[in-house]
């Protein structure tokens, strides 16, 4: 099972702590990290604008954040919100994910542009969503692998349909319920992605759909285990 460890906007542009998360991510037994990618305009209107673009992988940190995982042995990627992300992330990522906005239009048979320059990459790219993508034109593409996952944060254990699972490679996980990563597993699921944070009491912004590093231990020694 290919586990993932998303960091996304809880490293809080701290360089000790990204490393941290990395190789704790490392030391658990997880394949990947993932963050995200957006210009400021983007999240203007988010009440802590500035410092989620703070942990945002740009042109200015990109290079910075591969020395790391190269130092550490992991492989991380990240989630493009707008095409020019493309251009300085392609020569150190080996897959990328997609917004959610890009697959709900994907799902639609409504490709946008970030999507088709994606594709044009020949790398995996990871989709989540919360609906079957059997009827999409794109469901058996070779680049693409489908994340079943609730856009709530968080959603509840019992607003997640596990029947679903049949219909995806994986699942994106937003509940705080370690029954769900740990079910996920049982059901022998090609990918499972978490969301991490180094420390519950704090204030990071995805803390509510984040599991600390003793519980994402136990996720991996789960899937190590062949529960």
């Amino acid at each position: 099972m290919q586990l993932v460890s998303e960091i996304g906007v809880n490293w809080d542009g701290d360089f000790e702590l990204v490393k941290e998360m990395m190789q704790e991510s490392k030391n658990a037994g997880f394949n990947l990290v993932k963050f995200q990618s957006f210009e400021a305009k983007l999240v203007a209107n988010h009440p802590q604008a500035s410092r989620v673009f703070r942990s945002s992988i740009t042109p200015e940190n990109v290079k910075r954040i591969n020395s790391i995982s190269v130092d550490i042995g992991i492989e991380w990627f990240s989630t493009p919100m707008y095409e020019n992300a493309i251009l300085f992330l392609d020569p150190y990522v080996y897959r990328y994910k997609i917004r959610e906005y890009d697959s709900r239009m994907l799902l639609k048979n409504n490709p946008t542009d970030l999507f088709l320059k994606l594709l044009e990459t020949k790398k995996e790219i990871m989709i989540s969503s919360e609906f079957s993508p059997q009827n999409c034109k794109w469901y058996d593409h070779e680049q693409i692998k489908w994340l079943y996952c609730v856009p709530k944060y968080p959603c509840k254990l019992d607003e997640i349909d596990f029947s679903l699972l049949k219909s995806f490679n994986g699942f994106s996980n937003h509940c705080r319920n370690i029954s769900a990563p740990l079910k996920v597993i049982s059901l022998n699921s090609e990918i499972l992605e978490i969301h991490i944070t180094s420390d519950k009491n704090s204030d990071f912004i995805d803390n509510n759909v984040s599991f600390d590093y003793s519980e994402m231990k136990e996720i991996a020694k789960y899937a190590k285990s062949g529960n």
